[in-house]
This record gives C-alpha cells, sequence and structure tokens, in this order.
C-alpha cells in the first residue's frame, strides 16, 4: 500500500487505474511519446461527483427546489472546493507530469488538482463500486457539508444583482472603483456598480472586494432598474406629439355663424312679414 493508497483508505486492486489517474497530459506532450493520461477518468469522475453529492443533498435538504440544490451542488464541485480535497490528501505530491509544467508550479495549481481529484474519484470507482466511493467522497467533503447545512443559502449580492440583471438583458453589471481615502494600512475604497449607462448603487469597504459588494447590496435595495423603466415609458407617454390632434379638430370645427343684422333704412320702421 503506497502512501497515497493509505490516507485515502484505499488499496486499488488495479494500480495501473491509480497511475492512469495520477498522470498528468503534459507528460506525454514532453516527452513525444505516447502515454495514457488522467483526463477520460477525469470525465468519469466528475459525473461521480455529481451523482453522489446530488442524491446526498437531495435527502439533505428535503424543502429545496430544484434551483437551490443545484447552486448548494456546485459549490461542493467547484474548483476550488476539489482543489482543497487534493490538497488535504497530497494528492500534488504524487502527480507525474511534465517538468515545464511542473516548473510552472503545475502541482499547485488548483484546475489540475480539481482535475487528478476527479480522475482518482473515477479510477476508484471503476476499481470498486459506487458505495465505496460514496463513502470516501462524502467523508473528505464533511467539513464542506457541516457548512452548508449551517448556511444552505451563499451570501452573494453580486451573483444575486448579476442574475436578476441577466433575466431582463444580456449585459452584464460593472464595477468601477471612484474613489480610495486613508493610509495604506487603513483604506477606505467606494465603488459603484453601473448596469445599460445606469448607476444602479453605490457603496464602501476596507478593500476592493468589500467596496464592490456594498454597492451590490445597495443596488439590490434601491431596484433603480424596475423605477427606470417605468419612468422611461411615462416620459415617452407624456412626450407623444397631441398638437397635430388638437389641431385637426379645432381645423374641422366649422366656424361659428355670425347672427344676421337687417340693416335700417333712415328712421323707417321694418316692415313686418306677412
Amino acid at each position: 500500500m503506497n502512501p497515497l493508497e493509505q490516507r485515502i483508505g484505499y488499496k486499488f486492486r488495479n494500480s495501473l487505474l491509480l497511475a492512469e489517474a495520477l498522470t498528468h497530459p503534459s507528460l506525454g506532450h514532453e516527452t513525444q511519446r505516447h502515454h495514457f493520461d488522467n483526463q477520460r477518468l477525469e470525465f468519469l469522475g466528475d459525473a461521480v461527483l455529481q451523482v453522489i453529492f446530488t442524491e446526498h443533498l437531495f435527502r439533505l435538504f428535503p424543502q429545496f427546489s430544484e434551483g437551490q440544490l443545484t447552486k448548494l451542488r456546485s459549490r461542493l464541485v467547484s474548483r476550488e472546493g476539489l482543489k482543497v480535497h487534493a490538497i488535504n490528501i497530497g494528492l500534488g505530491t504524487y502527480l507525474m507530469m511534465g517538468r515545464g509544467e511542473e516548473a510552472s508550479g503545475g502541482r499547485q495549481r488548483a484546475s489540475i488538482l480539481a482535475d487528478a481529484y476527479e480522475a482518482l474519484v473515477g479510477a476508484m470507482y471503476l476499481d470498486s463500486n459506487i458505495e465505496i466511493v460514496r463513502r470516501f467522497v462524502l467523508e473528505e467533503a464533511q467539513q464542506d457539508i457541516q457548512r452548508l447545512t449551517q448556511q444552505p443559502l451563499e451570501v452573494n449580492p453580486k451573483g444575486q444583482l448579476q442574475e436578476i440583471l441577466q433575466a431582463i438583458s444580456p449585459k452584464s453589471p460593472s464595477y468601477e472603483i471612484i474613489s480610495q481615502t486613508g493610509p495604506e494600512h487603513q483604506k477606505l475604497f467606494v465603488a459603484k456598480v453601473i448596469w445599460d449607462g445606469l448607476e444602479l448603487g453605490s457603496g464602501s469597504g476596507s478593500s476592493k472586494k468589500q467596496a464592490e459588494t456594498a454597492a451590490a447590496l445597495s443596488a439590490l435595495k434601491a431596484e433603480k432598474w424596475g423605477t427606470d423603466t417605468e419612468e422611461t415609458e411615462t416620459e415617452e407617454t407624456e412626450t407623444k406629439p397631441v398638437l397635430p390632434k388638437v389641431q385637426a379638430e379645432v381645423e374641422a370645427e366649422p366656424p361659428p355663424s355670425k347672427p344676421v343684422r337687417r340693416r335700417k333704412r333712415g328712421n323707417r320702421p321694418l316692415k313686418s312679414s306677412p
């Protein structure tokens, strides 16, 4: 049993599957020789992780909708999340890769570690069965799952604002730092969020990220994207030209008839009609 197998608590019956899971594509590219790599196992492992986490979350949160469950699962299978699992088992140490990739920090790169973790899960699945892999995966993700139960709904104002605005228009909001004051160790940043030429909100914080988050919160409270649309429609209605219609009606009306006055002839009285 090698150190990685000891760490994950599983002994591979087919050691070639483990070797394949640990082989980065850069090794074959650099040596110009045909080597198997972990890309196919990565594809399989991704699907296995999706099934395991989907079923677990489905049972853990029976009151949640499909959209809410999807967001929770994305937090568990994110690149950063899988990278942490890979680091916890020291996976980067055992990867076989090209010298150039290693020299550029490949053993610590998030994408490589996340892909390798998926490949390892895929290799374990082929070497054993879904129940063994489920126990391993859920045990490694125990802390992440616990955090989900404590805070299932992620507080992400920028993400919420993005979803709302993209439902209206494909344009995305942009954030701009408009000022920064104070000494280096205690700076205050002020940011504003702009969408479709409209300033939706502004906010401040001790970092650019905090200022942008505060600006997104301000925009969510103000909801200017709705009021702006209503005002625009009102203005368009109020500024429609109505003069031609009024003028046409006036021109169509016949001029008022003038009273007919009979001319007096001298001082003689008018003859009465028979």
